[in-house]
């Protein structure tokens, strides 16, 4: 009895053990609008929730799942979230309309931030029953992917307390002179929204971003001096492969969630 007992344990470890990875599908979406970008993503969500639903007899991760991580470069917006304040949009319509800037309030956490080219945009799609369920390791995994991305161009970045996003602190490439040299500077901005375990929006991350942009906002709300928003070209003082940056993103996301990451 006591020998079927260890036997039945030690199966369940191994099977366990021998769990197969989640595949995550990457899409590069290239440029796209933020409308036709935010109808796929929720037509991409609905699926993975239906398909939950059809299996809700069954142990997650045990049926397969469309998980999706989208890569986008939209054209000149800004997005608000829920939490999010319009006084902190510094441009009225007529003025958003002469520079071309489209504005939409959505339902992610956060406040108001900008999204443009030169920007890698990442929408993760994953039904979180199939990873883990909390949605603070979640908004840390992000930050880690993105955190690991910089450091192989030399980048030290982090995270500062009471804060969402991804951080660059007294980095030693930054040029001296530069009035941000003593600043903290936001490179990567984070909102999420989950929905039945499953995860909609994602990050921002500037690498050849024109910055000049987020002078017509109070980014994330944040209107402390000592904060402000910079890119990888800004700190490399070069302008970076976007494509490069991309398969190295794809990379680290599968090392960070633990699942395998395909085209």
């Amino acid at each position: 009895m006591l020998r079927d007992a260890k036997v039945g344990r030690m199966c369940v470890s191994l099977c366990l053990f021998m769990k197969e990875k989640q595949i995550v599908r990457l899409e590069d979406l290239r440029n796209m609008g933020y409308q036709a970008a935010w109808d796929y993503q929720t037509s991409i969500h609905k699926a993975l929730v239906d398909n939950k639903l059809a299996h809700r007899s069954e142990e997650p991760g045990s049926y397969p799942q469309a998980h999706k991580l989208l890569l986008v470069e939209h054209p000149h917006v800004y997005t608000l979230g829920k939490s999010g304040s319009m006084d902190n949009l510094l441009l009225n319509e007529q003025q958003l309309a002469e520079r071309q800037i489209t504005f939409f309030p959505i339902n992610r956490g956060g406040d108001i931030t900008y999204h443009g080219p030169g920007q890698i945009v990442g929408y993760p799609i994953l039904d979180l029953d199939c990873f883990f369920t909390d949605v603070h390791r979640y908004v840390r995994n992000l930050e880690e992917v993105m955190i690991r991305v910089l450091a192989e161009y030399q980048i030290v970045a982090g995270r500062i307390e009471g804060y969402t996003g991804v951080w660059i602190v007294n980095s030693p490439l930054f040029p001296s002179e530069h009035p941000d040299t003593l600043k903290r500077r936001k490179i990567c901005a984070i909102g999420v929204h989950l929905s039945r375990w499953t995860t909609l929006h994602g990050w921002a991350f500037n690498v050849n971003t024109n910055l000049e942009y987020f002078g017509y906002i109070i980014p994330c709300g944040i209107v402390d001096e000592d904060k402000t928003v910079t890119s990888m070209a800004q700190e490399l003082g070069r302008p970076v492969d976007m494509e490069e940056v991309k398969q190295k993103i794809m990379v680290h996301f599968a090392e960070v969630f633990e699942c395998v990451v395909t085209p």
